[in-house]
């Protein structure tokens, strides 16, 4: 006898809570605050319509700034974030995004040029 009121109980273990809930919900039904659960309810339904609104947004804000390009110094092929500066894991070269180019960064007082050969 005693096992089967454990199987009872565990049976019934959930129920409780629904109870709970079903109450709840009449008792706000019922004095007229009805404006609060179907409140509580639109805001659970918007939760996921802006979850995925966010994940469209990040989406679309990283194909915008994300730069796929090769390093100006050694040619290895790089991604990194629109206005970021980064280093080059290959040579180490200090590089900055600008433009979806990679640019290596000069400090303050020095001029980068390129050299060209010319031959004759």
């Amino acid at each position: 006898m005693n096992d089967n009121l454990k199987m009872l109980r565990y049976n019934y273990s959930g129920l409780g809570c629904w109870l709970t809930l079903a109450l709840l919900v009449f008792l706000l039904g019922s004095v007229g605050l009805g404006w609060v659960f179907k409140g509580f309810l639109a805001i659970i339904f918007l939760i996921p319509l802006i979850l995925i609104a966010g994940l469209f947004g990040v989406n679309w804000w990283v194909k915008r700034n994300l730069v796929e390009d090769k390093c100006p110094v050694c040619s290895y092929e790089l991604t990194g974030i629109n206005g970021v500066e980064l280093r080059c894991p290959n040579c180490g070269e200090q590089i900055e995004v600008k433009n979806n180019h990679f640019n290596r960064t000069t400090p303050p007082g020095i001029i980068d040029i390129e050299a060209t050969e010319i031959n004759e």
